[in-house]
């Protein structure tokens, strides 16, 4: 059987809101990578988690609610920490995190801990997100991406707030570019272009990403969609029409998408290829902005077909 395995962060997002007139932090599993893995389930794909989670209770619902969504736990590692909290506020288009916990939850898979063969097996392999600027989990993604034999996906994810000079920006540059030079595919929004190089525009961002080695990339773009080049050809692909009320783990459902078609039918062989996926990508979003919060929302082949035909 052909699976996905994805490596990465899991924490509980507390989502700045309100309740009755009053100010309040709504509680939603998260981190993106996990996000990832549970649009990879819901949309039928065979996929692993590969990460830590604490050891309190709400490690414990963490591991309920993946095991539920039907993600794969043979990658989970218990660690004695409680679990990383990221309090998200809405300000613009971006939401902006800070993270409370001190080490983090998320940051401590050892290379020791990764099952060699379940990474060398996958079909798919999707490393990226903040768990990359912790050293042990760091060590653990170069490992498991050198080991790999399957397809090789990365979403840099960038949180400004976890990059405050120039210098830890310039250091998480390099982790990028050592990804994305033996990476097939290469998904990112429009504001981690911008941060990641110096203001740049997507198309700009693209070609500086396949001058560092990696196959196709897609750049999101929120409403406006998103921007799709591979062999050097640039394309752009709308969005649908949806009625938004959260957009927190948009992102995520595109990079959970295009893993999902890669586990069912392989690389594109072309830029037309990837916008396809990217159009069905697009309206997984779509369907995800249209429900609050990140994880429980990732929808279901059938419930895409029903709301777009």
């Amino acid at each position: 059987m052909r699976y996905a395995v994805v490596l990465g962060e899991a924490l509980i997002d507390l989502l700045d809101g309100e309740c009755a007139g009053q100010p309040v932090y709504r509680q939603v599993i998260g981190g993106a990578p996990l996000n990832v893995a549970v649009g990879v389930a819901r949309l039928g794909g065979a996929v692993e988690f590969a990460g830590t989670l604490g050891d309190d209770p709400l490690a414990d619902r963490i591991r309920d609610f993946l095991r539920t969504a039907g993600v794969g736990d043979r990658a989970m590692v218990t660690v004695p920490a409680p679990t990383t909290l990221a309090v998200a506020t809405f300000t613009g288009a971006e939401p902006d995190f800070r993270f409370y916990g001190d080490p983090p939850s998320y940051g401590l898979l050892e290379p020791a801990s990764l099952d060699g063969k379940l990474v060398g097996d996958a079909a798919v392999l999707c490393c990226g997100s903040i768990a990359l600027l912790c050293e042990p989990t760091l060590a653990a993604a170069r490992q498991a991406w050198a080991g790999t034999g399957g397809l090789r996906v990365f979403d840099p994810n960038v949180r400004p707030r976890l990059l405050p000079d120039a210098a830890s920006l310039a250091a998480y540059r390099q982790v990028v570019a050592g990804f994305a030079a033996t990476a097939d595919l290469v998904k990112l929004s429009a504001a981690d272009a911008g941060v990641l190089y110096d203001g740049a525009d997507p198309v700009t961002a693209a070609a500086l990403l396949h001058d560092l080695g990696a196959g196709a990339v897609v750049v999101t773009r929120g409403a406006d969609g998103a921007l799709v080049s591979a062999g050097r050809e640039v394309l752009t692909v709308a969005a649908p029409t949806v009625a938004a009320i959260d957009a927190t783990g948009a992102g995520d459902s595109v990079m959970a998408a295009l893993i999902a078609e890669l586990l069912d039918t392989g690389l594109p062989a072309d830029a037309a290829g990837w916008a396809a996926r990217v159009g069905f990508a697009l309206q997984v979003a779509g369907l995800v902005c249209e429900s609050p919060g990140g994880a429980v929302s990732m929808p279901t082949r059938a419930a895409v077909a029903e709301r777009f035909g």
